[in-house]
Order: C-alpha cells, then sequence, then structure tokens
C-alpha cells in the first residue's frame, strides 16, 4: 500500500477507535418541588425512574434555579444570569398590583434576546444534532422560536395537558396526554440521530397546573393515605407521567446501546407550587413573616405539594421557591448513588456543556462555571465560591400577600445572605443549620451579613444589574411595551 494510502487508513481506523464526544439529554419538569420525589425525599408521590437515575449517578443537592419558569429558561439557554438578559419573570409588571408599594418593578423582558447565543446554536459546530420538545417559554415568534436559534427540531408547547396546541402545528392522536406525546418525539429524535452526537432538550409541562391527568394514574393514587402536604391524587398522577418520561428515555438510550455515552440530567424550573401556609410561607411586608393559615398544601396562594423542610415554594427566593432536585447520570465518571453539597446554580450548565463538548465559547459573557470537575468529584471545588440571585420585581399571592417583593442574594457555601430592597432589611441564614430559613441571623452575626452584603453589592455592580425605582404609593402601575415584546398574564406564575 502506498505511504499516502496507508495513512488515510490509519487515519480512519484511529477516527473509528476515538470516543465519541457524549450525548446530552437534559430532561426538565415544570414546578416539580425539591422534595416531589422519592430520591429528595417524597414518601407519597412514586417515581422509581428518577430514583433509579438517581441510584445510577449524582444528585445536586444544592442546585438552584429562578423563582418562577421564564427566567430558569432564559438562563440555562444564555448561560446569563437575568440581571443581564432582563428576563427575570413571566410577562409584565402589571400581573400584580404593585400600585401601593414603594418601588417600580423594573420592566421585564419576555423575550430572550436574539444577540444571544444559546446553547444549542453552539453545539451545532462540534457537530452535534439538536432538538426541543416541550416548553420553550422564552420566545414563540418569528426569530425568537427555538427552531430559528439553533435547535434542527422544535417542538414548543405549554398551557394545558390534553388537547393542546403545538408549534409548529403537529398532528397526534386524540386524547394524548402532552407528556407522552413530548416523549414519543424525543425518543423518536433519539432513535433517528444513533450514530452521531446529539443534544436532546426535553423542557415538559408538567406538572404545571391546570392539574390534570391520565385518569388510570389518579385511580392509582385515590386510595393511597398522603404524608404531610403531599397528597394529592392528580399531582401525583402527573408526577408518574413525567417518571414515565424519564423512563422511556432510559430504556430508549438502553435498547440502542447509548447509555454509556451519555450524559443525562432530570430537573425542574422552579420550586413546587406550594409552601406557603404558616407563619413563613408568605411575606405581608418585605422580609417579614406573613400570616398565612397553617395547614396542609393549598392553603393561601393554591398550593398543591410542600416544599417542606424548605421554606415557602415557587415564587418565592427562599430555598423552596428556588432550590431543585438535579440528577446527572454519565456512566463510568459520576459515581453511581453519589451526592455533591457544593451550591451551583442554572448558569453552570451552559458552561458544562461546552466542556463535555469542546463547543466553542458564544459571543455573550458567561456567567457560570463547568461542573465537569464536580460530576468527576463531588468534593472538588470550583473556583468561584458564590452564587446570586436578582429579582427587582413582584409576585402576589393574595390579597396582601406577595410571594417575593423585590429581593436579591448572595449564597456562599453555607451561608445565604438576602437583601430586600423596598427597605434595605437584611437575612442571614446558615442553610447548613437552619435549611428551613427559620431564623434570621444577620443581628446575631453582623460582621458577616456586611460582608456577604458588600459582595452582593459589588456583584450587582459587576453585572449591571436594574433596580427597581422609587414609587408614589396610589399611582395606578401603567405597563409600557417591554424590551422584547409584550407581556401576557400567566397562571400561577
Amino acid at each position: 500500500m502506498k505511504p499516502a494510502l496507508l495513512l488515510l487508513a490509519l487515519t480512519a481506523q484511529l477516527a473509528l477507535a476515538a470516543p465519541r464526544t457524549p450525548n446530552i439529554i437534559f430532561i426538565m419538569a415544570d414546578d416539580l418541588g425539591y422534595t416531589d420525589v422519592a430520591c429528595f425525599g417524597s414518601k407519597y408521590y412514586e417515581t422509581p425512574n428518577i430514583d433509579r437515575l438517581a441510584a445510577q449517578g449524582m444528585r445536586l443537592m444544592s442546585h438552584h434555579h429562578c423563582q418562577n419558569c421564564a427566567p430558569t429558561r432564559a438562563a440555562l439557554m444564555s448561560g446569563q444570569y437575568g440581571a443581564r438578559t432582563g428576563v427575570y419573570t413571566v410577562g409584565g409588571i402589571d400581573r400584580f398590583d404593585w400600585s401601593q408599594r414603594p418601588l417600580r418593578p423594573v420592566d421585564n423582558v419576555t423575550d430572550l434576546p436574539l444577540d444571544r447565543d444559546i446553547i444549542a446554536k453552539q453545539l451545532k459546530a462540534p457537530g452535534y444534532a439538536t432538538a426541543m420538545f416541550g416548553k420553550w417559554h422564552i420566545g414563540e415568534r418569528g426569530d425568537f422560536h427555538p427552531g430559528k436559534r439553533g435547535f434542527d427540531e422544535a417542538i414548543s408547547s405549554a398551557g394545558v395537558h390534553f388537547d393542546f396546541n403545538t408549534n409548529p402545528k403537529t398532528d397526534y392522536p386524540k386524547g394524548q396526554y402532552l407528556a407522552d406525546f413530548l416523549t414519543d418525539k424525543a425518543v423518536d429524535f433519539i432513535t433517528r440521530h444513533k450514530d452521531k452526537p446529539f443534544f436532546l432538550y426535553l423542557p415538559h409541562f408538567g406538572v404545571h397546573s391546570p392539574f390534570q391527568a391520565k385518569a388510570d394514574l389518579i385511580a392509582k393514587f385515590k386510595p393511597k393515605p398522603g404524608v404531610g402536604g403531599h397528597n394529592n391524587p392528580t399531582y401525583a398522577a402527573m408526577i408518574a407521567s413525567v417518571d414515565e418520561s424519564v423512563g422511556r428515555v432510559m430504556k430508549t438510550l438502553d435498547d440502542l446501546k447509548l447509555a454509556d455515552n451519555t450524559v443525562l440530567i432530570f430537573t425542574s424550573d422552579n420550586g413546587g407550587y406550594g409552601g406557603y401556609g404558616g407563619p413563613l410561607g408568605l411575606l405581608r411586608e418585605p422580609g417579614k413573616e406573613g400570616q398565612g393559615k397553617k395547614g396542609k398544601a393549598g392553603d393561601d396562594g393554591g398550593g398543591i405539594t410542600d416544599n417542606a423542610p424548605l421554606r415557602s415554594g415557587k415564587g418565592s427566593l427562599y430555598e423552596g421557591g428556588t432550590r431543585e432536585p438535579f440528577i446527572v447520570r454519565w456512566p463510568g465518571v459520576v459515581k453511581p448513588g453519589s451526592a455533591c453539597e457544593v451550591p451551583t446554580i442554572h448558569v453552570d450548565i451552559f458552561p458544562t456543556f461546552l466542556e463535555l463538548t469542546g463547543a466553542p465559547m458564544p459571543r455573550q459573557v458567561l456567567d457560570g462555571e463547568s461542573l465537569v470537575k464536580l460530576l468527576r468529584d463531588p468534593a472538588a471545588k470550583l473556583q468561584r465560591d458564590a452564587i446570586f440571585q436578582h429579582f427587582p420585581g413582584y409576585l402576589g399571592s393574595g390579597p396582601g400577600l406577595w410571594r417575593t417583593t423585590p429581593v436579591s442574594l448572595i449564597q456562599a457555601g453555607d451561608w445565604k445572605l438576602m437583601e430586600y430592597l423596598e427597605d434595605g432589611k437584611l437575612e442571614l441564614y446558615n442553610l447548613r443549620n437552619d435549611i428551613g430559613e427559620s431564623k434570621n441571623l444577620a443581628k446575631e452575626m453582623p460582621d458577616k451579613a456586611k460582608e456577604l452584603h458588600a459582595r452582593l453589592v459589588a456583584w450587582r455592580a459587576e453585572v449591571k444589574a436594574p433596580m427597581p425605582t422609587p414609587n408614589k404609593p396610589g399611582a395606578a402601575p401603567a405597563e409600557p411595551a417591554t424590551k422584547k415584546g409584550k407581556g401576557k398574564k400567566k397562571q400561577d406564575e
């Protein structure tokens, strides 16, 4: 054989023998609370497939997203905090009456700006096939749709679980459940792209309201006694459908012999919708405990679950609103059954995927840090030692009750400091000793509070975080157009 032909043959053999960069599957539930899966504490909901995934992978025990839907999705796709994208909540600022509050909220951006390269676009460079099936929620019209931003295939749907609409319009069997439809699309995509690297983003609409589930699953849970604030058979059935989806994806990977070369992640977009009952659930005034009735999930705010032992729920920046179940399986790298206590956050996912795939950096600055070293060793240390949140608006719950008022926070190790922006009140918690955030240590430990507050102020300056402005109580809220489209009122977001 001629030397040139021999070189080509050797090159081809080496290419065949070289390990392929891993496939990535990111499955995200909607409004599923930290303890809404059995492997994170539920004694009522049944999640055998998610539990099996945790047994085969790693649980990140202190992973955080935003307090509600759209900002989490914007942060995941852009790798940036909401302070940079302008996406910090759902819809416009007129959703809740802030006219009697001392601050005017910052106008919210409803569509992720087009000058941000999303993760799917970056993964095209190293040859990944990309797909998104489910709730997008950061831009449906024109170039904001995921199919125009780097996903080869994209079908978005949210709003109801039966008789749902899709964008683009897609046929499906009459009576099909949305979670099953999305999983059908996911399994088909995996099967068609088994011979090349792929990235699949599967953001379910379940378990978001309206609370609708398959009749056979509801019947299964009706006779089962509730445990604590976990007691609703319809909600349990919705969780079971999301768990079935995870199981079907896992089986597909096994059948196609792809599991060993696939990073499979399961999480939720924000805290569970509940936990508002009791003295620590809702705010009457910034930084002050609410006066909600004590009782089961469903009191004060229409909650359907409970995030205990975490405080409050969806819409709050206490842990019940932002801490999520987060599971990563990566065979041969992640130790089965392991857990990591290092605080992590949504903006870490983009740089993690870049390191996994060798994809190029985007145009925009990235706020997070790759978690690959933690996946290899849960005791490893990241370069950064703090994560941040900034919410310059209001999320109401009922007359005189708020899930949150404007607030910023920093978490550094076990310490979490919150600054309520209406009056500058500080709350300091040691999450290792007080995961329920029941004891404010700001007055007992003024030096620690001062240190963390200085870091929070410096971070806000660094990212140019927009701040709410003074409001004259009594003035009617007037909603101007947002930078990237008019917001619409969303149910219980």
